[in-house]
């Protein structure tokens, strides 16, 4: 048996194929280790050696030469939560730790299932016993004191499980061979993509109250999240097309010939492959609509983005801004990455189950 060179395998090989595969890598290779020795070491030194952590006067912050963590932990409760009553925080923070739990199982297909159902029905239940409280001896808040991480989690997660089933409708609509169907989902999908999600809010929040009758009214927190089912649906509804498209003519034919009923042959056949295809821009869709759920600052609402804004206002602190900002994207980042590595699981894991 003859081995591969060692040029060709292990280190050296990945090497030589990644970053040196050509004159015109190995020249942005080069730049890109001078950009980290440049960088790297002093990003260290500001976050960690020179930095200022725990209890700390801004005094003591402005005369390091680091950053300034103290802040992140003088301010840490009014970033994730907001105006929320402060003696209140640990409701909040239970009721986020359910939500988030009841999002992590329901990411096992294992899990999904009545028994999910089950949980998400009181899991959202003592969710909402939790946030408005006014019950079990709970001191009733308001909906407009709702901020914080809590808020962007609940705009985002409810805004992306609402948008997937219109989505979906909206998109076997688009294909239909019925005009009238047709029509009114194509005009809906591009009048809702041809203006901007800030637009939207702002008719959810200011426009709709007025065309209700006297006396009615909708509550903001409600109405912006419609405003976003209905954005993010627009633009998912065009990606789970894409993958209807990309489902090669001899399925349909498959199905028809099977005797199956439309709605039976989108359901076991198409839809299937089709969702699966398309998880990566589904999953683009996703992050940016949970990236979204900052414009809601235009209505009023304090997102976690907003939060950390307002906590940089206090004069005493305001230097430290950079902290703030950074520790904002490091929470943002981590959802975004999670929601990146498990749809590439996700993909792998049905690829694998088709495959068999």
């Amino acid at each position: 048996m003859v081995r591969p060179p060692r040029q060709s395998v292990g280190a050296i090989g990945w090497l030589r194929a990644h970053l040196f595969s050509s004159w015109f890598n190995t020249i942005l290779t080069g730049i890109a280790v001078w950009i980290i020795i440049e960088t790297i070491p002093g990003i260290i030194t500001w976050a960690f050696v020179d930095s200022v952590w725990g209890d700390a006067s801004p005094d003591t912050c402005k005369a390091a030469e680091g950053a300034c963590w103290a802040f992140i932990y003088e301010k840490y409760r009014f970033i994730l939560f907001g105006v929320y009553p402060w003696e209140e925080h640990d409701r909040p923070l239970i009721a986020m730790i359910i939500f988030l739990a009841l999002v992590l199982t329901s990411c096992f297909r294992r899990a999904w299932g009545r028994p999910l159902i089950a949980g998400w029905v009181v899991g959202l239940a003592a969710v909402a016993i939790l946030m408005w409280g006014g019950i079990f001896g709970l001191t009733y808040v308001d909906q407009s004191q709702w901020g914080g991480l809590p808020l962007t989690l609940f705009l985002a997660t409810f805004g992306i499980a609402g948008a997937f089933p219109i989505a979906i409708l909206l998109a076997l609509g688009r294909r239909s061979e019925m005009p009238a169907i047709k029509a009114l989902c194509i005009g809906y999908i591009e009048l809702i993509r041809g203006v901007p999600l800030i637009s939207i809010l702002f008719m959810a929040s200011v426009m709709f109250p007025l065309f209700l009758p006297q006396g009615l009214t909708i509550d903001k927190l409600l109405r912006a999240q419609v405003g976003i089912i209905l954005f993010s649906a627009a633009y998912l509804a065009e990606v789970i097309r894409g993958g209807l498209q990309a489902i090669p003519k001899g399925q349909y034919e498959a199905a028809d010939a099977l005797g199956l009923t439309y709605w039976q042959s989108m359901r076991k056949i198409i839809l299937p492959q089709a969702l699966r295809i398309t998880i990566p821009p589904m999953v683009n869709t996703f992050i940016g609509g949970f990236k979204d759920t900052s414009l809601v600052v235009i209505i009023g609402l304090f997102d976690l983005l907003m939060t950390t804004r307002v906590a940089f206002q206090d004069i005493e602190w305001r230097p430290f801004f950079v902290e703030g900002y950074v520790f904002c994207a490091l929470i943002y980042f981590c959802f975004c990455f999670f929601m990146s590595k498990y749809s590439q699981w996700l993909e792998r894991d049905l690829t694998r189950g088709h495959s068999h």
